[in-house]
């Protein structure tokens, strides 16, 4: 297993909703803002948290 930092999911499309989540990486301005002080397990951790968003966005629902 290595020990690489992550690489930052910013796709330069930086646009807060209402949550404060940014539309184009799904992290929270919190977590955008701590992305650069942060080691690489928090990054990971922001990561996940974000993918977590991103599935919840798309999701598609019948009912």
């Amino acid at each position: 297993m290595t020990d690489a930092e992550p690489q930052s999911p910013c796709i330069s499309v930086c646009l807060l909703d209402e949550q404060d989540i940014c539309v184009g990486c799904y992290r929270s301005a919190d977590e955008i803002t701590d992305w650069f002080m942060t080691d690489a397990q928090g990054k990971c951790e922001i990561l996940q948290r974000a993918r977590e968003r991103l599935k919840a966005s798309t999701d598609i629902r019948l009912s």
